[in-house]
């Protein structure tokens, strides 16, 4: 089942809007994306079950100490997950996803952690599995890899988050690394989107179940309705988010809005999880633009 035309519509009508704003303010988009990357590092992190918390995260990609003993390795996975990001956002629009870039960004992704398996396939021998998915051999991972890279570059029908949302379920079933697998889908789907001119998005540890339920969907029926919509919902909360930073609006919590405001917070929230209104989560806090003439 592939994205609405309504919500297509919604994402063309903010991506105008978007791209009209953005003109002159590539330095307030630059800080926005500053400001984002250790929420972006937490989240994805979180998902594999780093102990970090996000103010242990802001620490380490502020090169400060944290309160607690933390091991090397999750002081690494933050660090090496940031520079990843910020290298993907550089380079996106100058490079096509290839094999060659997939390899490169997993030798900066685990460099330090395991350099005996940083940057390259998994090999004969090395099988591995996520609860009960045993991924394919990895004598079949390039050409697997090769077929997915060569089916989202000829596909020109499909509407381009259908796209992402297909290409992130078959990585991730193909699982083509010892480790690294689950950050890599993730930024993968972040180069992806920043080629075609959007800004990254953040799938969030607290939407883990979800994101977790939709591998099972696609590897039981090919569904991939729910990872389509994540994607979705997440991309219309960053243009939101951005183009109301671009508007130079008040910022306000949805809590705060509620008790000046005809709904309640209940209402608000439930609205904002489906993004029918302009919100977007900042450490983890539901906020929302206040016109400000």
């Amino acid at each position: 089942m592939a994205t609405t035309n309504p919500v297509k519509n919604a994402l063309r009508d903010l991506k105008a809007e978007y791209d009209r704003l953005a003109q002159g303010k590539e330095s307030l988009l630059a800080i926005i994306d500053e400001a984002e990357l250790s929420e972006s590092v937490f989240n994805s992190n979180a998902i594999e079950n780093s102990t970090l918390t996000l103010k242990e995260t802001e620490r380490i990609l502020l090169e400060m100490e944290v309160s607690r003993h933390v091991s090397v390795r999750e002081v690494f996975e933050a660090k090496n997950l940031a520079r990843v990001m910020e290298y993907t956002k550089s380079k996106a629009q100058a490079a096509e996803l290839s094999l060659e870039m997939i390899l490169l960004l997993h030798k900066m992704l685990i460099g330090n952690i395991n350099d005996a398996i940083a940057g390259r396939f998994r090999t004969t021998g090395e099988y591995v599995r996520v609860g009960t998915h045993i991924a394919p051999a990895p004598e079949r991972v390039v050409p697997m890899m090769e077929t997915i890279l060569r089916e989202y570059a000829a596909d020109h029908i499909n509407y381009f988050t259908d796209k992402i949302a297909k290409f992130h379920l078959d990585f991730e079933t193909i699982h083509p690394f010892c480790d690294g697998n689950g950050r890599m889908g993730r930024v993968i789907i972040n180069f992806q989107l920043r080629r075609l001119g959007f800004p990254g998005i953040i799938i969030r540890d607290k939407e883990k179940r979800v994101y977790y339920a939709s591998f099972n969907e696609y590897s039981k029926a090919k569904n991939a309705k729910t990872m389509e919509k994540i994607v979705t919902l997440a991309l219309t909360e960053s243009l939101h988010k951005r183009i109301t930073y671009l508007r130079g609006e008040k910022i306000t919590t949805l809590a705060d809005c509620a008790k000046t405001g005809r709904k309640s917070i209940n209402t608000l929230l439930n609205a904002a999880r489906r993004q029918t209104i302009p919100a977007f989560r900042e450490k983890g806090v539901w906020k929302i633009g206040v016109y400000n003439p």
